[in-house]
């Protein structure tokens, strides 16, 4: 069926497209009056780092995660996000404040990024140990810079819908054909992931001292403190980014050509030695180094634009979880916090992700060749680092095409999809398609073409934005309902920790060997 005819077919059951489930997961670094990393230790105010559902940490102890609840509607879920960062404002000490940008404030060598710290149950020093591993394998100023990962769910109901209009997969086994076409949808998210990152990027400059320990780069000079690249999208999503830079050397690449593929690659990469890890080592005087000195310690160090993720339950294993139940939902993982957004997103964003998850999901979507790795990579490096390149070219099964001709004609498929959504769907992508055309629309370019009219380098530019949004956190009405429902989370959550560190009844050494050896 074409594209047309699958979104024909699905016009009488749009509704059930309406429970479909949103989920944000956004960071941002604490940072001290000065404008550095806050060195201080996650608030207990904000509660426990290790149990809390929606307020945690990431890499370091000052990046702080936020973590919506699934949520029906792109409104719904960015006013869920903003009462958080309300709250979380709301409880910030010693004259902190939140770093708006994905790309970090002023950093003061790796020494001054502090791990994030769980407690001292098993779980939780494997999760700092993990973070550890991370400083030693990547260095720990690449894990200071935040993101926003954007998880999606279909309705049951849609894909019972979905399912009857596929006459040679009406009897196959629901669960199945969902995971099938969550990964169909998951490969197409590769294949025109670009395209997210040349609208919302928004990050094509970044403060000198983040650069100190890279010696070789093509960044320029944009004044004393600033780097930058003239048509840069998104620097976060290219070389200078979190990712498996490894992946060729080491032998890594996730599979998404079927649920099974993508288990048993990740499986693989958690089960081979790697020389360079092997370099590091596990512990020095008696204190871990890493979990492992396998190619991945755990299945979410390898980084890429999207995950497909199970529903979890209890001490369920993410892999061994996907392989049980399949796949239950979608990440998005390659959202820059947009620093000209109170809340680093909004919700006309939201439901232009949600039409292009629509589209990635009903778009033909056959297997992914190895030459078409290699294009999907080459895509993804040139948008982050010259998006806005006038005449910029791609590659698209062996050619090279104009990035704006193509992006037209995928964003013209976006908007047909957008209409089994609803009318203000259709109305935000009309509005973020502008940005095809007129590159200086972007995020990237607004950020950039204001740091140059205000002759202000990255970190004067960025930090208004954190003194602004935290004046206006500070200012707005308390919501009672909502802060009491934090406090009550905010004790459960001490509450949990301790159970968890009580129960213990093995050594770390043990609770490790027993981890690994058990079905991933």
């Amino acid at each position: 069926m074409s594209l047309q005819e699958k979104i024909n077919s699905l016009h009488p059951f749009k509704d059930s497209l309406g429970e479909n489930l949103i989920g944000i997961e956004k960071e941002g670094l604490r940072v001290a009056k000065d404008g550095t990393i806050a060195q201080t230790p996650h608030p207990t105010s904000f509660g426990s780092a290790l149990t809390h559902p929606e307020i945690t940490t990431d890499f370091s102890e000052a990046l702080v995660e936020i973590v919506t609840r699934p949520i029906k509607g792109a409104t719904n879920v960015i006013d869920e996000l903003s009462k958080i960062n309300h709250f979380i404002n709301h409880h910030l000490e010693n004259n902190e404040r939140f770093w708006p940008a994905s790309m970090p404030c002023i950093l003061r060598g790796k020494t001054n990024i502090p791990i994030a710290y769980y407690g001292e149950s098993n779980l939780g020093k494997m999760k700092t140990v993990y973070r550890r591993g991370l400083a030693n394998r990547y260095g720990s100023v690449m894990q200071a810079i935040a993101g926003i990962h954007f998880n999606y769910s279909f309705s049951l109901e849609f894909w019972e819908s979905y399912q009857k209009t596929i006459a040679s997969e009406s009897k196959l086994d629901s669960k199945r054909f969902m995971s099938r076409h969550y990964m169909a949808l998951t490969r197409n998210v590769l294949r025109y992931g670009w395209l997210v990152t040349y609208l919302f990027g928004a990050s094509a400059t970044v403060c000198k001292s983040f650069m100190q320990d890279y010696h070789e780069h093509n960044l320029e000079e944009f004044d004393d403190n600033t780097l930058y690249l003239p048509y840069a999208t998104s620097l976060r999503m290219g070389d200078i980014g979190y990712q498996n830079s490894q992946e060729d050397k080491k032998g890594v690449k996730a599979n998404y050509n079927s649920l099974r593929h993508y288990i048993y690659s990740l499986r693989a990469a958690m089960q081979t030695n790697c020389d360079s890890c092997e370099a590091i080592g596990v512990k020095k005087d008696g204190e871990y180094l890493q979990l492992n000195t396998n190619i991945l310690q755990i299945a979410n160090e390898y980084y890429s634009s999207v995950r497909p993720k199970p529903i979890m339950n209890g001490s369920d294993r993410p892999l061994g979880a996907l392989l049980k139940g399949g796949v239950g939902y979608v990440e998005l993982r390659s959202l820059d916090v947009n620093p000209l957004i109170k809340d680093g997103i909004n919700a006309e964003q939201v439901q232009f992700l949600e039409s292009f998850m629509l589209f990635c999901l009903l778009e033909d979507s056959p297997v992914v060749s190895t030459e078409q790795i290699y294009e999907i990579d080459i895509n993804a490096n040139l948008v982050a680092h010259r998006g806005r390149e006038p005449n910029l070219k791609l590659k698209y099964n062996g050619e090279e095409v104009s990035l704006k001709n193509w992006g037209q004609s995928i964003l013209n498929k976006i908007a047909e999809c957008s209409a089994l959504l609803s009318d203000a769907h259709v109305d935000s992508v009309n509005q973020i398609s502008n940005r095809i055309k007129n590159p200086d629309l972007t995020p990237s370019a607004q950020m950039l073409n204001e740091m140059k009219h205000e002759e202000k380098g990255f970190f004067e530019y960025t930090d208004q934005f954190s003194h602004k949004y935290q004046k206006l956190y500070q200012n707005m009405k308390i919501n009672d309902g909502y802060f009491s429902e934090l406090d009550k989370l905010r004790t459960l959550s001490f509450e949990k920790q301790r159970e968890i560190e009580s129960d213990d009844k093995v050594s770390f050494d043990q609770f490790l060997e027993e981890y690994f050896s058990s079905d991933i």
